[in-house]
């Protein structure tokens, strides 16, 4: 099922039911129980991650912090990857968790921050090797897809989306952001690595494809070849006005008929995916200067990068009355915006962690300043916590993703202490991150098994435990 389909059939309070049939405690909540996968059950063990963990434990005083970090910094190689080989070489299916789907966004988010650990890990390194090649593949697929089974052959319960779906894509919802990932994913492992052969015919074939499909949704000359339509009770599941979404004006920027929430935009010209692809675009111009060596196409990146930079700072900044200059969330070119932030990521909080601006940036400031207030409509204070949410699960509900954003994004010792210590708080007695719990109650929560938020939850804990180890320590 899609993730609105899973929060509609389990809910906020039968997701501590969903949890409790899923895992049964070996102790008490203060002692900390085992909730890790047995060993004998794992997909994949990493001896680097598992020296890790067993680091961090010991160096921490926090328990509580080293138990989940134990749990959740391993989460998406304990239960989501399975990694193989096709045509000689590797290949590697990632699911969401409790979806049995690969999300372009989520397979990269689960497993860059492994990317720290493959030096002194041939096989880990190995494994993201395999995702950057299945999502070259499944790129070549689809650009306009979002989602893919393993299984070539498998039609979804969306097959009747009023779209061009193929046999082995869950979902085709056109989001920017999708073909930006896999870019970042590559990039970070060749700069970790120096390891080039992920950059075969098929990725070079797939990069071009994403720049075509950029091309296209600035729809200069058309509205491009992308339609779709969606029978739904919820309305941010679908693209309205025939499939095509709200009118907005073709100036520069690549239009996103959803977020990364895999919700539908309001205005199309949605600005942190629009960053996020000219910090791919740059990136994709530096791998074709110095490894496929064809300075034309990389030329054609730097340039599309240039023209969606600057439509971004004419059309992307607008004027709050309580916090001046900001990035807007939304734009239609018209002069109609939306400011506001989702927790999923690109957002507006994260656009330094993506290398898009720099966190001094006097615009990005005030937008931040703008988003971890009250006047943010999504930005949510409660007994248990707060932090931004989205429509995607409605209001009140926090997301532990938008916690670990502002924390990784921070350049305040309190702020970070801070956001380690909600996280902390926030696991509702499980031991794991969540996709959202309650601004009064962490115990209702959506998602008892979504591996990114652990993931990234771990890629925090361990940034903080290597360059400010006393705030884990206080």
């Amino acid at each position: 099922m899609n993730r609105k389909a899973f929060i509609r059939n389990t809910g906020i309070a039968g997701a501590g039911v969903f949890f409790s049939q899923q895992i049964s405690f070996s102790g008490t909540f203060t002692d900390y129980p085992v909730v890790r996968v047995a060993a004998e059950k794992r997909h994949f063990q990493s001896a680097a991650i598992e020296k890790a963990i067993a680091e961090f434990s010991a160096k921490v005083k926090n328990k509580e912090l080293a138990w989940l970090f134990g749990n959740c910094f391993p989460n998406t190689l304990d239960t989501t990857v399975y990694p193989g080989t096709k045509n000689g070489r590797p290949d590697t299916y990632v699911i969401t968790g409790d979806i049995d789907a690969m999300w372009l966004r989520d397979s990269t988010a689960q497993v860059s921050p492994y990317l720290p650990f493959v030096k002194e890990d041939k096989a880990l390194q190995e494994l993201i090797a395999g995702v950057i090649n299945r999502q070259a593949f499944c790129i070549n697929k689809d650009p306009y897809a979002n989602a893919f089974y393993n299984d070539e052959t498998k039609q979804g319960e969306w097959k009747t989306d009023y779209t061009d779906m193929k046999a082995g894509i869950h979902e085709r919802k056109w989001e920017i952001d999708s073909l930006c990932y896999p870019v970042r994913l590559a990039y970070k492992y060749w700069k970790t690595t120096n390891d080039v052969a992920v950059f075969d015919e098929t990725w070079n074939k797939a990069a071009k494809l994403i720049v075509q499909t950029f091309r296209e949704q600035q729809r200069k000359t058309g509205k491009g070849p992308y339609k779709f339509e969606r029978r739904t009770s919820w309305a941010t599941d679908g693209v309205p006005l025939g499939g095509y979404g709200y009118p907005a004006k073709p100036v520069g920027l690549i239009f996103s008929m959803f977020r990364p929430s895999d919700d539908a935009t309001i205005y199309p010209l949605f600005i942190p995916a629009n960053f996020f692809a000219v910090v791919s675009l740059k990136q994709m111009a530096e791998i074709f200067t110095a490894v496929y060596k064809e300075a034309a196409f990389a030329n054609e990146c730097m340039a599309l990068a240039t023209e969606v930079e600057t439509a971004i700072k004419q059309y992307g900044i607008v004027t709050h009355p309580q916090f001046g200059k900001v990035y807007a969330y939304e734009v239609n070119g018209y002069g109609s915006f939306n400011i506001m932030d989702d927790a999923n990521v690109p957002s507006l909080l994260s656009l330094p962690y993506l290398g898009a601006v720099a966190a001094n940036d006097p615009v990005y400031s005030n937008t931040r300043k703008f988003l971890l207030s009250e006047y943010n409509p999504f930005y949510f204070k409660g007994k248990a916590g707060e932090g931004i949410g989205g429509p995607h699960v409605g209001v009140d509900m926090i997301w532990p993703l938008s916690i670990v954003m502002r924390g990784l994004t921070s350049t305040s010792d309190l702020e970070m202490k801070k956001c380690v210590e909600m996280l902390q708080r926030s696991h509702g007695g499980t031991g794991f991150m969540h996709e959202a719990f309650h601004k009064d109650d962490a115990k209702k929560f959506t998602r008892s098994w979504f591996a990114w938020a652990n993931t990234i939850f771990g890629e925090f804990l361990w940034k903080v435990y290597k360059e400010k180890p006393h705030l884990l320590n206080a």
